[in-house]
């Protein structure tokens, strides 16, 4: 067939109806069609170079096959060839096609909804491309033979159609990772030929239909990262012949149904994520053939049961990020094919056991917890261990040799212990150690000089101990250095000059130690933070602002009889009449040390004259010029002189004066801790300035200053910065940055606001406040004091949260103190604040959070007195959603404008988080991923434990 034939028959084709009349048959469809497909794509690489339209055979073809009998075509498989356009409709010329796999291209546009038409096509494979829109309702009507369709990564929109019931020889569908919404569709139920289903990484929503036992032969159900809620269905355990089941990152709550006892085949079992609570059943057992199991970040609690010695074939077992007390059970020990233990983040406690070193374990995280005792010596015989985090528990003893001698270990974090005693130099031969944190312990020594064999190591982290010596010219040798944090010890001498070589090196901390002499320069240290080097007196460079001084070997003496510059500064005494002045480089430095310090003294007596005044425009005078770490210390012999510190640059200078600030004109408004009064820096720069009314309750002033200083070194783009304060015993001062927005509570009930906040904007305020609150406990930061007054505004709508960690200040948690000072607004306040028995953790903010999120949403009050009534926001909230009637409990100033689909979840999430028991509600940052997958859920590909 020629070109110029070929021209006019193929825009005729895309006309002509599936069923061609008989007397076209001589015509080649699979020609014809592959070539219509062909002219419809983009091809950049040139892949279908081969396909030519003169040709009557296209079994030789790039990604063609044919059937050897028939030679029609029954494959064609162009994966990864860089292709995009649309799927058009010559493919439906090709009538014996059997299997199509047009996966990780480019192609766009929609399903086309003939395609299933085709009575042998058996296999259909558009994962990983850009298809759009909805899956047409007339694909799945006309199904017929299809038995595995993928359409993962894709970005495909809308709802599953009901219709996909009418696959009834469909036995693989995967729709992962597009853009899914709404219910799944129970007649997805009568696909009793379904073996695997994967809709994973989508936003479905509503609860599991009953019913699943009724696709006896599935062997794997893929729901990871939706927002499915409500109980597992009870007849989960019908699906006997189950192998997979990953229902991870959803909202789904209760216990596990007894029926999962059943699944004696399942291999992989993943509920990761959720708001499951109550224990773990002991019935887990008879899931004996369970390679995997991970219940990581849910509600379960009591203890772990002793029945998970019968997994025999666990290699994996992650319960990380749940409420389990007591101690781990020594039936553990009989998991001997187990290469990866995660227990991290519970409150387990006794002594850490050494059998689980005698595991051969890969993986071990038992962080977070209580453990307590030494760390094992054992720990040596490991030789497989590539991951230990030990950090966040009580142990103590010395560092084992042992420990860093392992060759093959990557992570090793043993930080926020007890451990003493030095670092050993068996640490040489940790030649495949890529982390290394030891922060916060109590080690002591010299960093060994044998750490620069180290040569993986990416990250050193040896912060708050109690090391002394240099650092060694040997750390210069790590080439893949990345992170130094040696700060908060007692290091001394010159930093090695061969550091500024270290090519990969972006963040470098050494602040508060003993450090002399100057700084490496080039390279990193050229824009090195001032912050990582505060502390350091004798430190010298331009990035402290302190020039180092020039020894000079002999004295300068001036002569008074000569102006000549050239002449000699030195003649014999006899020659000269006149006295000479000899000055020596100690006494250049005497004098002008004396004259600095008198006119700091003028400096000083006028600053304190000008702020006895009284104010004028609410000014705190600071002089920016002085350097980060520069303290203003007034005379040890005046009770009543105060003490200013700026952690970012400057200090006031103000004494007994800062009283004078404090006047009613400046004040900003009231709250638990004090009251809260606005300023002006010297160089005009607006602060807000907390006057602390507990100061009967605060502690020393070397425990105040080094609790204040830990606040100042939260930073976060939702929280409102700390930025210095003042300290005399009788008055307390607290400098933050000045956020101009004002208060949410201001924004949601005064009436004389006149523009509400949209939906877009609540939403924006709830997560910013939840990763706010994420953040601070991983910071381990309790806020005790959340309420909409403490949530700021600033002028471009972020939300800043304020009065963070403030409860540190006081010599005690009280809770008496914490109740009536601190959480003065009734109705955030966590039911453990009334029980003693019951300890106060992170949980409490998370209960606040819950009703925060529930007044943002409804702009009602947490609680409201009526006459013979008090009503409680999340009572009524909790009767709303169960009744069907949450669009009515949205603040009606949104006028409707508001997504549903996402307000029942979020509306969930905040009845969840106020959940009577503490570990029944979810962590913040649990909270942070089930918000950010009510937003983005498409953007949450599924994770995999390495």
């Amino acid at each position: 067939m020629g070109r110029r034939f070929l021209g006019l028959l193929v825009p005729l084709l895309l006309l002509w109806p599936l069923q061609a009349e008989s007397s076209s048959a001589a015509l080649n469809d699979d020609v014809l069609g592959l070539i219509v497909f062909k002219a419809g794509i983009i091809d950049p690489l040139f892949q279908l170079a081969s396909w030519n339209e003169d040709e009557d055979d296209p079994c030789g073809w790039t990604g063609v096959r044919c059937s050897p009998v028939s030679r029609r075509v029954t494959e064609l498989s162009l994966v990864g060839l860089s292709l995009s356009g649309r799927i058009g409709r010559g493919l439906l010329r090709l009538a014996a096609l059997q299997r199509l796999d047009l996966s990780h291209n480019n192609f766009s546009g929609s399903l086309h909804p003939s395609l299933s038409q085709l009575e042998e096509l058996r296999f259909v494979d558009l994962s990983h491309n850009i298809l759009s829109r909805t899956i047409p309702d007339e694909f799945f009507l006309q199904c017929r033979s299809l038995r595995s369709l993928s359409m993962a990564n894709n970005v495909l929109s809308g709802e599953i159609p009901r219709s996909i019931g009418s696959c009834s020889s469909l036995v693989a569908l995967n729709l992962s990772s597009n853009r899914l919404v709404g219910a799944l569709p129970r007649s997805m139920l009568s696909l009793s030929s379904l073996r695997s289903l994967d809709l994973s990484n989508n936003a479905l929503v509503g609860d599991m239909p009953m019913g699943v036992s009724r696709l006896y032969n599935l062997r794997s159900i893929r729901l990871r990262g939706n927002r499915l809620s409500g109980g597992l269905p009870d007849d989960l355990g019908g699906s006997l012949l189950l192998r997979h089941l990953d229902l991870s990152a959803n909202l789904l709550t209760g216990e596990l149904p007894k029926s999962m006892r059943k699944l004696s085949l399942c291999r992989h079992l993943s509920l990761a994520s959720n708001l499951f609570t109550g224990e773990i059943p002991p019935w887990i057992g008879e899931m004996k053939s369970l390679e995997f199991l991970d219940l990581s970040g849910n509600g379960f609690s009591d203890r772990i049961p002793e029945t998970i010695a019968k997994l025999q074939m666990l290699t994996s077992l992650d319960l990380s990020r749940n409420t389990f007390t007591g101690g781990l059970p020594d039936s553990i020990n009989a998991l001997g094919n187990l290469k990866i233990l995660d227990l991290s983040d519970n409150s387990l406690i006794g002594n850490l056991p050494s059998w689980i070193f005698e595991l051969g374990l890969s993986y071990v995280d038992l962080s977070g917890n209580a453990f307590s005792g030494r760390v094992p010596a054992v720990l040596g015989s490991v030789p497989g261990l590539k991951f230990l985090n030990l950090s966040g528990n009580s142990l103590s003893g010395s560092l084992p040799a042992t420990v860093l001698a392992l060759d093959r270990m990557k992570i090793l974090d043993l930080s926020t212990n007890m451990i003493n005693g030095s670092i050993p130099p068996e640490i040489a031969r940790a030649v495949s150690l890529k982390e290394l944190r030891l922060e916060k312990n109590s080690l002591t020594g010299e960093i060994p000089k044998q750490i620069g064999n180290c040569s993986s190591l990416t990250t050193l982290v040896l912060s708050q101990n109690n090391l002394i010596g240099p650092v060694p010219s040997t750390i210069a040798n790590l080439t893949n250095l990345e992170v130094v944090d040696l700060s908060f010890n007692m290091l001394s001498g010159n930093l090695p000059k061969q550091l500024t070589d270290l090519p990969h090196l972006h963040s470098f901390n050494i602040s508060h130690n003993l450090f002399s002499g100057d700084l490496p320069a080039g390279n990193f240290f050229n824009t090195i933070p001032p912050s990582s080097l505060s502390d350091n007196p004798d430190l010298c460079g331009s990035a402290v602002n302190r020039s180092c001084h020039t020894v000079l070997p002999k004295p300068i003496v001036l002569n008074p009889n000569t102006s000549d510059s050239s002449s000699n500064t030195s003649l014999p005494s006899e020659n000269i009449h006149h006295k000479k002045i000899i000055l020596s480089i100690s006494a250049l430095i005497a004098i002008g040390a004396a004259t600095v310090i008198a006119l700091g003294v003028i400096t000083i007596t006028i600053l304190n004259m000008h702020v006895q005044d009284p104010p004028l425009g609410c000014h705190l005078d600071a002089d920016p010029a002085l350097s980060d770490e520069y303290y203003s210390n007034s005379p040890a012999s005046d009770a009543n002189s105060g003490k200013v510190v700026m952690f970012c640059g400057g200090d006031s200078g103000f004494g007994v004066g800062a009283h004078a600030i404090l006047n009613k004109d400046c004040e900003l408004g009231r709250g638990g801790f004090g009251t809260v009064y606005k300023t002006t820096l010297q160089d005009g720069r607006p602060v807000a300035i907390k006057r602390l009314t507990v100061s009967s309750l605060v502690k020393s002033q070397l425990e105040f200053e080094r609790d204040v200083k830990m606040l100042g070194k939260l930073k976060h783009s939702n929280l409102v910065a700390l930025e210095g304060y003042y300290w005399t015993q009788s008055l307390q001062l607290l400098i933050y940055e000045y956020v101009s927005g004002g208060n949410l509570y201001k924004f949601l009930h005064d009436c004389s606001t006149s523009n509400p906040i949209s939906w877009q904007e609540r939403f924006n305020i709830i997560l910013g406040i939840a990763r706010s609150l994420a953040y601070l406990h991983h910071m381990n930061v309790i806020h005790y004091n959340l309420k909409s007054s403490n949530i700021l505004i600033d002028g471009s709508g972020e939300a800043k949260v304020a009065d963070y960690g403030l409860a540190k200040l006081l010599s005690t948690l009280d809770r008496y103190v914490l109740s009536s000072k601190v959480q003065s607004a009734l109705g955030y306040m966590a039911p453990e604040f009334a029980c003693r028995t019951v300890k106060i953790t992170e949980k409490c903010d998370v209960y606040g959070f819950g009703v925060l999120l529930l007044e943002i949403i409804t702009g009602r009050q947490p609680v409201e007195y009526l006459e013979d009534d008090v009503v409680v926001l999340s009572d009524v909230v909790r009767v709303a959603l169960e009744a069907g009637r949450v669009d009515g409990l949205v603040d009606g100033r949104l006028s409707g404008k508001f997504p549903t689909e996402e307000v029942v979840p979020i509306v969930k999430l905040g009845l969840v988080c106020t959940l009577q028991v503490p570990s029944t509600r979810p962590s913040m940052s649990e909270v942070v991923h089930i918000l950010e997958m009510i937003r983005c859920p498409h953007e949450h590909p599924e994770e995999e434990l390495t």
